[in-house]
């Protein structure tokens, strides 16, 4: 069997904790903030943590890891 290859973008995107968690930056933080209220850009700082459904998803993407 040859070596899987992990998806570029995964690779870029997310991050895999030591609990086997994935992490992703919040999506709508690059342009056009002036359109959305103070509350929701502070809410939306940081990291947080995917869903287990979508973090199945994202482990198939990436066979070995990201380390």
């Amino acid at each position: 069997m040859p070596k899987l290859k992990t998806k570029s973008g995964v690779k870029k995107r997310f991050k895999i904790t030591a609990t086997g968690k994935v992490k992703h930056g919040v999506a709508g933080k690059r342009h056009r903030l002036i359109s959305h209220n103070a509350k929701y850009i502070r809410q939306n700082r940081g990291t947080s943590v995917l869903s287990e459904a979508d973090t199945q998803t994202v482990k198939k993407w990436a066979p070995y890891g990201l380390g």
